[in-house]
């Protein structure tokens, strides 16, 4: 297909400079993914049951909303969820979402291929449904992921993963991050969006040294302070 322009808000990553490559250049040297740590497994299982049950009421209402909008307006019907191919620890995985915008903005298409490419127009609002305009506000398009979580393919915390081109992009500058570590909900770096260091590599180099050298405890402590800097971000409402 052909690729469309993307919005450099898309992709917001940079590579590591040399400060960053030589303060974690063990990191750099590690070839395979990390392996995983117990607790925080155990964590994410149980915090992505909390949330799925808890929001059920939340994803029901929404998925109600969605018909009604499509019976009320045709051009606006279409499905609830949908899912690209992103990447987390380097394996290629089905990321789901709620849809943001109207079916005719979708390329179809590339959308049974799975590729980002197909879901491009959610970064203009005017192709977004009424009930998308309210959903990317709060973040909520990204409650399915928390199935995910379940599924085993993403954490609680950690880097957010990358749609598949995306990934290849980020390996090229430099950063293997998403390679090495299973991609989060939230991560140290998402929960800066909208500040200055948003995209700086060594805020996620840092979180793996501390994945690597904290006890369970520790990390488990270090995801919770990350998730309630994540609470402050969905209130703020500023999703774009």
């Amino acid at each position: 297909m052909t690729v469309k322009s993307e919005p450099k808000e898309a992709f917001l990553y940079q590579p590591p400079d040399d400060v960053t490559r030589e303060r974690y250049k063990n990191i750099f040297s590690i070839t395979e993914p990390l392996p995983p740590r117990p607790l925080k497994v155990i964590f994410d299982k149980f915090f992505a049951i909390l949330v799925l049950t808890l929001a059920s009421p939340v994803i029901f209402g929404l998925y109600l909303a969605n018909l009604i909008e499509g019976f009320l307006i045709p051009e606006n019907k279409g499905p609830f969820i949908f899912y690209y191919y992103a990447v987390s620890g380097g394996k290629l995985f089905k990321k789901y979402k709620i849809r943001l915008i109207k079916t005719k903005y979708i390329d179809q298409e590339a959308a049974k291929r799975g590729e980002w490419h197909a879901f491009l127009a959610e970064w203009t609002k005017d192709s977004r449904t009424h009930v998308g305009r309210f959903v990317k506000k709060f973040y909520l398009d990204e409650l399915p992921q928390f199935y995910c979580v379940l599924k085993g393919d993403m954490s609680i915390v950690g880097p957010r993963p990358l749609a598949a081109h995306h990934y290849e992009r980020d390996l090229q500058q430099g950063n293997i991050t998403r390679k090495l570590l299973k991609g989060g909900i939230v991560g140290a770096g998402h929960v800066l969006k909208g500040k200055p260091e948003m995209g700086n590599a060594a805020v996620e180099y840092d979180y793996i040294e501390q994945y690597l050298g904290l006890s369970q405890f520790g990390l488990l402590f270090l995801d919770i302070k990350i998730l309630w800097k994540a609470v402050f971000v969905l209130l703020e409402g500023k999703g774009l």
